[in-house]
């Protein structure tokens, strides 16, 4: 995940944003840093959804195959 410090440069940039507009590099550092902001979070939610099994109301387990075959490569 991102750095506390990233995170909050991240809000600074927002908020001066919103209020007086920013300037050409703190547009390129605001975009810089949001494209690893997503990243990270993309990498986060890719892991918890790998690691995840999903059960039916029967008890049967209906994860999805391409899960299945990414927790098995990564077991590997």
């Amino acid at each position: 995940m991102l750095s506390k410090e990233k995170i909050a440069r991240i809000n600074k940039l927002a908020r001066k944003a919103k209020a007086s507009g920013l300037t050409e590099i703190e547009a390129k550092e605001q975009s810089k840093l949001r494209s690893e902001y997503l990243a990270a979070f993309r990498s986060n939610m890719l892991e918890t959804l790998t690691n995840t099994k999903i059960i039916d109301p029967l008890g049967n387990d209906v994860t999805p195959e391409k899960i299945k075959a990414r927790k098995q490569n990564k077991l590997h």
